[in-house]
């Protein structure tokens, strides 16, 4: 069961580009282009003399990467290493598959999930060697794991941090977007979390998803939806968050944008993901919503969670559910395991909002000056400084105390 090797940009490469590169990473690009499918057709062969003929020519050219390039390559080498662990296990020749598997692990192979499923693995799985790089595995890729060990807050920490304030949506600008995009009729006349819901809906069907590509320069609801529909471009997770959270504003429902990050141990992975906290007045509390995936989370009795309470019950092994119709830019339906137990757990390690959350906040301007707060658990290895500024134009606040950083 192996793990794909070619990267996606690999595909986007012009005849033109592939004449005039000259950069290492670029005749990376170019290998992988040109005899990225040898890998997987010796996988498929179990023919590990091939596969460590084309392993042989990729490390030559690796080795000319940059410090920062390989880092960013990492993921590329530890599957064409996982891969080759999975032909010498199959083929029975344990050690090499165990030195190949230490290989994987040491450039960054972190899919601790996939590893535990994986019936190539089976010839290895007991051999003790095995067990150990297992174990060590555990520790940066089984995230339902590190988020468990990271369940410990300081309710007694009183740092100062600015207040939450969510603007009114007698702004002009808010009332503009109500009214342009005829946000009243959208939401429609049922109850506070139906009209949530709906919005949520409309949004994720309105733009798709993107992303491999950075949102446009200009970063209110209208400017992003009208350059979307006039370039015929989605918007990444953010982006999508940040149209929702302002038609939320605009309707008077108080919104933040949430930034989900992982503990990223092996300072490898740049991923991370932004959802929406809604208010619900008729609830009295904060709403899970989603509209990368169309997502909101509920308990047993179906009654609708906070990212904190998704958190909790996610370390605590309590039940979750997952409403039926949550997809990605409808069309790949959303799993429990693969959203929640997965790529959820593993982004819900540190929590991050913008203090204000307003029109057009994330457009970068002279004059604009922005802060977050940031909620890092005790297990964290830099709980200090108590505050970050970059270029005097963003500050991030740290704080230990869920109850500050989701009070109102």
């Amino acid at each position: 069961m192996k793990k794909q090797i070619i990267l996606l940009f690999a595909l986007f490469i012009s005849a033109y580009q592939l004449i005039a590169q000259t950069t290492p990473s670029q005749k990376i690009d170019e290998f992988i282009t040109q005899k990225g499918d040898g890998f997987n057709i010796a996988y498929d062969k179990k023919d590990e003399k091939s596969y460590n003929a084309l392993l042989s020519e990729y490390l030559v050219l690796h080795e000319k990467l940059s410090v920062d390039e390989k880092k960013e390559r990492s993921y590329e080498l530890s599957n064409i290493y996982y891969n080759l662990t999975c032909i010498y296990s199959l083929l029975d020749n344990k050690s090499s598959a165990i030195n190949c598997f230490k290989k994987s692990i040491d450039a960054g192979y972190n899919n601790y999930g996939h590893v535990q499923l994986d019936t190539d693995l089976d010839n290895i799985r007991k051999e003790k060697d095995f067990v150990a790089l297992n174990n060590k595995l555990k520790l940066t890729g089984d995230y339902l794991f590190i988020l468990k060990r990271a369940n410990k807050y300081n309710l007694s920490d009183s740092r100062p941090l600015p207040k939450f304030n969510y603007q009114a949506s007698d702004n002009s600008n808010l009332m503009a977007l109500r009214k342009t995009f005829n946000l009243d009729s959208i939401a429609g006349q049922g109850n506070d979390v139906l009209k949530i819901l709906n919005l949520l809906h409309w949004v994720h069907s309105l733009v798709p998803h993107d992303g491999n590509h950075g949102n446009p320069e200009v970063k209110n609801a209208m400017s992003m939806v009208e350059v979307c529909k006039k370039d015929k471009r989605g918007l990444n997770c953010r982006g999508l968050a940040l149209v929702l959270n302002e038609c939320y504003l605009a309707m008077g429902i108080k919104s933040r944008i949430v930034t989900c990050y992982p503990k990223d141990i092996l300072k490898i992975d740049p991923d991370c993901h932004v959802i929406n906290s809604v208010y619900s007045e008729s609830l009295k509390k904060w709403l899970w919503i989603d509209p990368t995936f169309n997502a909101y989370v509920m308990n047993e009795k179906g009654e609708m969670l906070s990212i904190e309470e998704v958190r909790e019950r996610l370390i605590s092994d309590k039940t979750l559910i997952l409403n039926p119709d949550a997809n990605w830019n409808n069309q790949n339906q959303q799993t429990m395991e693969d959203y929640l137990y997965n790529y959820m757990a593993k982004n819900l390690y540190m929590l991050e909002c913008p203090a204000n959350s307003e029109y057009n906040m994330e457009t970068h301007r002279e004059e604009k000056t922005i802060s977050y707060i940031k909620l890092i658990p005790l297990d964290y290895e830099n709980q200090k400084p108590d505050k970050v500024e970059s270029e005097g134009k963003i500050t991030v606040y740290k704080t230990n105390n869920p109850k500050v950083f989701w009070g109102n």
